[in-house]
């Protein structure tokens, strides 16, 4: 069936940048769920992998994958009709809703610790570093990378979704202990923690700023490392002797 033969669509859903295995096939079910059997959904992508898994996804899954054509801005638009109904959905999205990030921590000696994550792994260094010559990112350095990182691709995504090219992006980042000489053990009153921290968004992109801000004020909204530092989180530690 070619593109001009397709059924007009029931519903639209747009992924972006993203691929399949970052939360687009979610995306997908989610608007596919309200259709009955035999309803056209079109996926609009700009992601280039989604050309070679949506194909493999719906034939998994018994969709059929009627036609695609592309669009604008370097998009590309997916034609699926729904054939049976997808009981597993409510599950998948219960169990993100439910996912539980993990990560493990081993003392390499000295001052330095690796961080286990996934298939992943990573040094730290001491969280009050202040020396341009020390071999290893601090744990501060990396709480803030975080942060930026989570903005950055947050913004670049939510971007695609509308349409809008990002030329360039930078998260400049700043924050400062409220007194770090309780760290260093040379202060017992006081506290360690961060007094605030500034992210400032440098982008060049296809939008009037209007545009780029109300993108932004989203990015933060649902920014799960963003909104860990707008309000207070329970944290506790306890001690399990090997």
């Amino acid at each position: 069936m070619t593109a001009e033969q397709v059924p007009k669509p029931d519903a639209m859903c747009d992924g972006g940048d993203l691929d399949c295995g970052s939360g687009l096939l979610l995306i997908i079910r989610n608007a596919m769920d309200p259709l009955p059997s035999g309803g056209v959904l079109e996926v609009r992508s700009r992601e280039i992998s989604v050309k070679e898994d949506l194909p493999a996804w719906c034939r998994l899954v018994g969709h059929d994958l009627l036609a695609s054509r592309a669009g604008e801005l370097g998009s590309t638009s997916y034609f699926i009709r729904k054939k049976a109904a997808d009981a597993v959905l409510k599950q998948d999205l219960e169990q993100a809703k439910n996912n539980v990030w993990r990560a493990r921590v081993r003392g390499r000696g000295g001052m330095a610790a690796e961080v286990f994550v996934r298939n992943h792994s990573f040094v730290a260094g001491q969280p009050a570093s202040f020396d341009t010559a020390d071999q290893a990112i601090s744990a501060v350095e990396y709480l803030l990378g975080s942060l930026g990182a989570c903005l950055a691709v947050g913004f670049q995504w939510r971007a695609s979704q509308r349409g809008i090219t990002i030329h360039n992006l930078e998260v400049a980042l700043q924050a400062r202990s409220e007194d770090v000489l309780v760290y260093l053990g040379l202060e017992d009153a006081g506290n360690p923690g961060l007094t605030g921290v500034r992210a400032v968004i440098y982008v060049d992109a296809d939008a009037e700023q209007d545009a780029l801000e109300q993108l932004l004020a989203e990015t933060v909204r649902r920014s799960p490392v963003a909104q860990t530092f707008e309000r207070p989180v329970p944290f506790t530690a306890e001690l399990r002797k090997a």
